[in-house]
């Protein structure tokens, strides 16, 4: 999915980022800005911004890994747009869970001259060709949600994310804390580190015995049929982990259709799984931010150009997370989740 702004975004995908620049562009100038989702900004802001492409005004590419119409890559879009709109820039969003395809969309950037890109590495080895290109090309990389383990071994500038390990190991801690003894860590997308990484961290800090399931998270139907299987087959199992905020909200209704006693928690958050955790049905949700990551790294490119700023002196990563969203804390954050921005 490619959308583009300044401000908001329009998708579509199989075509350069040059051509979605100047169709996005002429559609601002014409007739305002329009697309999925909702406009950021004024009618008035989008004109400026249009016009400010038109001129030339600096170009950047979000590139990530994530699947079309997923609520968490729509946060870190809207925090994206919402720097472009300020800084004046034009964005280009491409989203695409396919490692191949999302390499090829940076090189797709490159071609079209953007004067900077924020990427994921959640499969770094497929990103590593493609971000050297853009480095020899001159155009600065930023990352932003995964490859906290590898941004700066490939040359990125700066990095906007949750250290995943230690996000894991805080939740097993907390299963600690509410006395689980079995936990069962769903991973919904094979070889993505930064969930392995999540895992990972649980198992380390969890006295209790820690399971990886893999599912494979586009077929909602067989995560639960999975799932369900797995909850009949050990009842031992008491704590449910997910990585996603839909995910656990589909595993409360598999532990229910499997008669389980499984409690639910989850990495990320969204305004249903707030409501989850309000009502009980979810423990806990641990909220990295993705609109904060969106909008710093579109922002941080922007600062860079303009005045040479680096966050992180270009060795230390921005910590977005991990922050503990639960029943006593979760009216806090209600608000803004309600805004679709958290």
């Amino acid at each position: 999915m490619i959308t583009t702004s300044p401000p908001q975004a329009s998708s579509r995908s199989g075509a350069s980022v040059r051509a979605a620049v100047a169709t996005a562009t002429a559609l601002l100038l014409l007739a305002g800005c329009s697309g999925s989702g909702s406009a950021s900004g004024s009618a008035s802001d989008q004109a400026r911004l249009g016009a400010e492409a038109a001129k030339g005004a600096m170009k950047v590419a979000l590139i990530t890994h994530g699947g079309e119409g997923d609520a968490f890559w729509e946060l870190v879009r809207k925090g994206a747009e919402a720097a472009a709109a300020k800084d004046g820039v034009a964005l280009t969003y491409v989203s695409d869970s396919d490692p191949v395809r999302q390499a090829q969309s940076v090189r797709d950037a490159i071609g079209d001259r953007v004067d900077g890109i924020a990427v994921t590495l959640a499969k770094p080895n497929a990103m590593k060709a493609p971000v050297a290109e853009a480095r020899a090309a001159g155009i600065p990389v930023v990352g932003l949600n995964s490859g906290i383990d590898a941004w700066t071994s490939q040359g990125l500038l700066q990095y906007f994310g949750q250290d995943e390990t230690v996000a894991g190991a805080a939740v097993g801690d907390r299963l600690d804390g509410l006395k689980a003894k079995h936990a069962l860590c769903v991973i919904h997308e094979r070889g993505n580190v930064a969930l392995e990484a999540r895992c990972a961290g649980v198992k380390k800090a969890f006295g209790g015995e820690t399971e990886n399931l893999y599912v494979e998270g586009t077929d909602a139907e067989a995560v639960d049929a999975v799932l369900t299987a797995r909850l009949r087959q050990d009842p031992g199992i008491d704590e449910v982990v997910t990585m996603g905020a839909q995910f656990a909200l589909d595993a409360v209704g598999s532990v229910k259709a499997a008669g389980s006693r499984a409690r639910v928690a989850t990495f990320d958050l969204n305004k249903d799984l707030v409501q989850a955790v309000r009502n009980g049905s979810v423990q806990f949700a641990v909220d990295q931010q993705p609109y904060l990551q969106g909008y710093l790294a579109v922002d941080s490119l922007w600062l860079y150009r303009t005045n040479g700023n680096v966050s992180g002196g270009g060795v230390a990563p921005v910590l977005t997370g991990p922050a503990f969203v639960t029943r006593s804390n979760v009216a806090a954050v209600a608000k803004f989740a309600a805004a679709g921005t958290r």
